[in-house]
């Protein structure tokens, strides 16, 4: 408020018109509360046509820019994309520069017991506690590991330790076995297509072995070389 009361509203906020003649905020809810609780008349604000299967959309990609989005609201405004539109997670992926796997891990954060979302979007747990934490087979099982965590102050890697050890309460399939070969490197590509929240295939032949790694943009692409601690494209 303060900001807008001395600069005034930098950027426009966007609109649209309704059939009563009417506009409709789609982007800027912030800035026009500010505006109003700063005395200002009037702001700038750009009119779009915007259809409705666009306007949650739109809405979307403004607020996944914001910081402080925490990863079970990203969750809850996919999953209210998907169910209001009735498109697929890989629509969904194509209309917001998104891959497919990062919506689908993303989404799976909803699947977490309530009290252990709430640690999530407190920040007291990370995604990554979050996937590790969604490996095992029950509520009771999950809030024993995220109890753990925090207790214990465990790195994403020991929680996906953790969550493998027989006292976790883990009941997943086996893991195949040393020879099958193309089994074995399915399962290393899924474990790392989870760790990077993308796709990830691994081919091997008699002479050599080539691994793929999937990204939908160049934010996702900065997103996995964060996750892999390497400098971000475009930094160097």
């Amino acid at each position: 408020m303060h900001s807008v009361r001395e600069f005034g509203v930098l950027q426009p906020v966007v609109v649209r018109v309704t059939d009563e003649g009417t506009y409709e905020l789609i982007m800027g809810e912030r800035r026009t509360r500010a505006a109003r609780e700063a005395g200002l008349a009037s702001i700038p604000a750009i009119v779009r046509e915007t259809a409705d299967e666009n306007l949650l959309r739109d809405a979307l990609l403004e607020n996944l820019h914001r910081s402080e989005l925490n990863p079970l609201e990203e969750a809850s405004a996919y999953q209210q994309l998907l169910e209001d539109f009735g498109i697929t997670q890989e629509e969904l992926a194509g209309r917001i520069g998104r891959s497919r796997p990062q919506i689908s891990n993303t989404i799976r954060l909803l699947k977490l017991p309530v009290p252990v979302q709430q640690r999530v979007a407190a920040g007291v747990l990370t995604a990554g506690h979050a996937r590790a934490i969604l490996s095992l087979a029950d509520t009771e099982a999950m809030q024993r590991l995220a109890d753990k965590i925090v207790n214990e102050d465990l790195s994403v890697r020991a929680a996906e330790a953790a969550a493998k050890m027989p006292d976790a309460g883990t009941s997943r399939p086996p893991k195949p076995q040393a020879g099958a070969r193309r089994a074995h490197l399915d399962d290393v590509a899924e474990r790392l297509g989870d760790r990077l929240n993308t796709r990830v295939k691994i081919a091997l032949t008699a002479r050599k072995g080539q691994i793929s790694i999937d990204f939908a943009s160049i934010q996702d692409l900065n997103r996995i070389l964060e996750e892999i601690g390497e400098t971000g494209y475009g930094s160097l």
